[in-house]
């Protein structure tokens, strides 16, 4: 089984600077995009932002409770964006998104070993390594969706 220095690796891939499994990354994917691609609406699809915002948001839920404090996220509010009408606004929500992913690598690297065996919660939540390995394939499966998406925005972007 991976230790936490490898999970923690696995988790900055998805997020940060990897290309190994996706060759590419969510900082690739939306560094590089203005506001108004973040926020086009491509019929019934999910916004680039709001999905950027939904796996920050888990993130953060998590984060929170390695820091010592309570799981206070719920299913239910994860696509609960406030809206960006702005670059300032889609900055604030990508420096968000990088800062918590850098501090949820650095405490899952700094963990403990034993510690992806202890129960995460509630013991009906599993333990640590199951629910950081599931924040790293939720990525992966949204990291998709985000890079198709702006294959389409771009692609739209070409017609006009």
């Amino acid at each position: 089984m991976e230790n936490t220095h490898q999970i923690a690796n696995r988790f900055r891939e998805v997020i940060l600077d990897g290309k190994w499994i996706a060759n590419t990354n969510y900082r690739k994917q939306l560094s590089d995009l203005s506001w108004q691609q973040a926020t086009a609406k491509i019929g019934s699809l999910n916004t680039i932002a709001v999905l950027a915002f939904h796996i920050n948001y888990y993130i953060a839920g998590v984060l929170n409770v390695f820091e010592g404090g309570d799981l206070e996220i719920r299913d239910k509010f994860s696509f609960d964006m406030p809206e960006i009408n702005s670059k300032a606004e889609w900055d604030m929500l990508l420096n968000d998104m990088w800062s918590n992913a850098e501090r949820f690598a650095n405490l899952i690297e700094r963990m403990p070993n034993h510690k992806l065996d202890d129960v995460f919660v509630k013991k009906e939540y599993g333990n640590y390594r199951r629910n950081i390995q599931g924040i790293i394939e939720h990525s992966y499966y949204h990291l998709g969706q985000i890079s198709l998406i702006k294959k389409l925005i771009l692609e739209s972007e070409k017609e006009s």
